[in-house]
């Protein structure tokens, strides 16, 4: 059910909801004309970082005035809310435009490309770092015409303390190494979201796909994807070059700027026309003549004698064998070299005894893989060095060994919750893992956080527990969420959990309020000191069900 007018706009249909607000199509009361109108919900409205944040995406936009930004025209307060309305794009997302189509030629992926560069210098010139490029903030009229829109987490040069804030903001997919370690997004950010989307519109997929979206934040800052042309090897190499480029771990691997970009976009295009004429072109000779005709002729001396000659003597000298290459034609001198071969090796191998430098340098290197670590090889490493001189390897192999264990735990927590259906695991520090994973899959940051704060504080002293302390903050540090500060005393988990149910309540998601609730009862349960809150937290759960 959507309101009947917003301001000075009679709302006709909802066109999109996103968590900043939901959109509609209006039509001025006044002036007839059409217009898409965000409107911020209620519960929100109530929050200062909320509101902020849409105050920040009203100013980022009235800023900027450009054919491939989507146009802003007013903005005001609605019943105890505020909205903003903007210009009406007649067409559909890039996103719907793939999950309908699943690829996009290269041709017109370029094209798309090149207006988003004109969007993004327009942002860049007006000092605004859009930060959340992406396929479904990308609005394509009937006529073909690109437009970028939701500014809602645009960052602003030289703006203030909110903007300049750290952490991850953006959607993982499309999100630059330096977002993903919650550093301050540049221009160059944007140019790798772009580069993502270019290469999704081309494969049907992003460069780094995961479970969950920490995954894929992972694999944004460590991670190898596979080249464009391996699932389009029809695209031409030099618009892969560009790719590569735009998806350079480091910033200043990157192009400089959108114009630049966009110059190297056009050249691909120049490149492709230029080598199709001179490949038509080199099918035939000045003359009209066909190559194949003209070696095949004999034209009398000249060029075409020449070449056929030429080419005459090379097939021979390619057919000449020397003594060396007809014994080597021979099969059983071949079966017989290949057998010698084998033996050796296996000797040369059998008679190399690996060094214990050897060994703890081969341990190392299988660890710092960041792409699937081979952790069970190298404890095996690290243990025989230990078996072999306890004494001479202890402090340096205890801490790669901690190393191994973590990575045994998350290898059990992994299997576990392959085997597991439940949200709620057993009330340890394992399970409190595995908790906090599938609330980051459903997509439950704030709760995540909660958890691995809690978790993280009650392990602080706790003998035996270091590995799962680390892996906890770990999993931390990739989290942000502007709902929770961390606490520092170990009842934070509970008092936090229950205003976040209240909050989740008040914005009607009742699903994820019921879920804390049980949390809170599964947890605390059986601690005497949390008996209030406890209760509380099974009378709010009784209550929704009964209301249900």
């Amino acid at each position: 059910m959507h309101p009947d007018r917003v301001g000075p706009y009679l709302i006709e249909k909802k066109i999109g909801a996103g968590g900043m607000g939901t959109v509609y199509l209006g039509r001025h009361r006044e002036t007839d004309q059409q217009a898409a109108v965000k409107v911020l919900p209620a519960s929100l409205a109530r929050e200062d970082g909320f509101v902020a944040r849409f105050e920040r995406e009203i100013n980022a936009m009235t800023q900027l005035s450009n054919p491939h930004i989507v146009k802003f025209f007013e903005n005001g307060e609605h019943d105890e809310s505020y909205y903003y309305s903007m210009e009406y794009v007649d067409g559909e997302t890039l996103t719907d435009r793939l999950r309908r189509e699943k690829r996009i030629a290269w041709r017109e992926a370029i094209e798309i490309s090149l207006q988003i560069c004109i969007a993004l210098k327009a942002a860049h010139d007006a000092g605004i770092v859009h930060r959340d490029l992406k396929p479904s903030n990308l609005l394509m009229a009937r006529d073909g015409t690109v437009k970028l829109t939701d500014f809602g987490v645009a960052q602003v040069f030289a703006a203030t303390r909110l903007t300049a804030t750290g952490g991850i903001i953006g959607t993982a997919e499309f999100m630059s190494p330096e977002q993903a370690q919650g550093k301050r997004a540049t221009k160059k950010s944007d140019l790798y979201a772009l580069g993502a989307v270019l290469y999704v519109m081309i494969t049907g997929r992003p460069p780094f796909r995961g479970k969950t979206s920490l995954e894929v934040i992972q694999k944004q800052r460590y991670g190898r994807f596979d080249r464009p042309g391996l699932f389009v090897p029809e695209m031409p190499h030099w618009l892969e070059e560009i790719i590569l480029q735009l998806l350079e771990k480091e910033p200043d691997k990157r192009f400089s700027d959108a114009y630049v970009l966009s110059l190297r976009l056009r050249e691909v295009i120049k490149k492709v026309e230029l080598s199709s004429q001179e490949s038509t072109e080199g099918g035939s000779f000045h003359d009209g003549t066909s190559p194949t005709i003209a070696l095949n002729s004999d034209p009398g001396p000249g060029q075409g004698t020449l070449m056929r000659d030429l080419i005459r003597e090379e097939v021979k000298s390619a057919h000449r064998r020397t003594p060396l290459g007809e014994w080597l034609n021979n099969t059983w001198v071949l079966v017989a070299l290949f057998v010698v071969l084998v033996a050796g090796g296996y000797a040369w191998f059998q008679g190399r005894e690996v060094s214990p430098e050897r060994k703890l340098e081969q341990a190392k290197h299988l660890l710092e893989q960041t792409e699937d670590p081979d952790w069970q090889a190298a404890g095996r490493l690290l243990n025989s060095l230990l078996d072999d001189d306890p004494d001479r390897w202890k402090d340096e192999v205890d801490p790669l060994l901690e190393e191994v264990r973590k990575h045994e735990i998350l290898a059990q927590i992994s299997k576990s919750r392959r085997r597991r259906d439940a949200l709620l695991p057993t009330a340890d520090a394992k399970g409190f893992l595995e908790q906090a994973d599938r609330l980051i899959e459903i997509g439950d940051f704030a709760q995540a956080e909660t958890v691995l704060t809690a978790l993280v504080n009650l392990l602080a002293d706790q003998p035996g527990q270091s590995a799962y302390r680390e892996l906890a903050q770990r999993k931390l540090d990739g989290l942000h969420s502007p709902l929770i500060e961390p606490q520092n005393d170990q009842q934070g988990l509970l008092e936090t959990s229950l205003k976040l149910a209240d909050e989740f309540t008040e914005q009607g998601r009742h699903d994820q309020a019921r879920a804390i609730w049980k949390s809170v009862v599964e947890l605390f349960g059986s601690d005497p000191r949390a008996k209030e809150r406890v209760q509380q937290a099974q009378h709010q759960l009784k209550r929704t069900i009964q209301a249900e």
